[in-house]
């Protein structure tokens, strides 16, 4: 899965839990100018999430189609909590919220009591359960992330030796080279001395025959 669809579900999922909670919390208070800037907090958030929504419908449309499967299943979740975010937006911004509220309280008997309705509790429960799904695909993946990143160091280290024996074995094969270069220059230097030694022994040979020639041919005139 896309880890820039992660971090977008990520970021959603605190959001929708933080709304939840702020809901909440505006659904107990009077009208007055503290539940106005909660109101104006929760509408804000809204908005946010409206654009999370986008970007990560965006970044699925993007993905291969296995992958691009299982992200759209669950931006339609995403979609689904946000419509009842905004529905019950509506309820606590509306002028009779706080009766409401405390007519539920007092039907469930908990009046004495801060507590959020089933319906709150339920979307609550299932926002954390995808924020820790999220973490925990998060964390999977930091971990593959530095699992790949070892592996190639480790890779980088094996060719860095390898690097280093192939310099070595070619300053080894230079010193050979050099080493054949020498021996050519000794073996055509001796080649050259033979070819003279050759045409000195063969001068003398001429020299002594043709001495043998004069001596014997002074003999027999004679």
């Amino acid at each position: 899965m896309s880890e820039v669809f992660e971090g977008y579900e990520r970021q959603y999922c605190e959001l929708s839990t933080n709304l939840t909670r702020k809901c909440h919390s505006a659904s107990l208070l009077s009208h007055g100018e503290e539940k106005k800037e909660k109101l104006v907090e929760i509408k804000s958030g809204m908005d946010e999430a409206d654009v999370l929504i986008r970007k990560m419908d965006l970044e699925a449309r993007s993905l291969q189609p296995s992958a691009k499967a299982v992200c759209l299943s669950k931006l339609r979740e995403y979609k689904s909590d946000l419509n009842q975010l905004k529905k019950e937006f509506k309820r606590v911004s509306s002028p009779d919220a706080n009766q409401s509220t405390r007519e539920e309280l007092m039907e469930s008997g908990m009046a004495d009591m801060p507590a959020v309705s089933a319906n709150q509790s339920g979307r609550l429960a299932m926002s954390m359960e995808r924020l820790d799904q999220s973490s925990d695909r998060i964390r999977e993946s930091r971990r593959l992330m530095l699992e790949t990143e070892e592996v190639g160091i480790s890779v980088v280290e094996n060719l860095s030796q390898q690097r280093q024996t192939l310099l070595h074995a070619h300053s080894k094969l230079q010193g050979v080279d050099d080493a054949i270069d020498k021996s050519k220059k000794v073996l055509t230097a001796m080649s050259r001395r033979m070819t003279r030694n050759k045409w000195i022994v063969g001068s003398v040979i001429v020299a002594l025959i043709l001495a043998i020639i004069l001596i014997i041919s002074y003999k027999l005139s004679h």
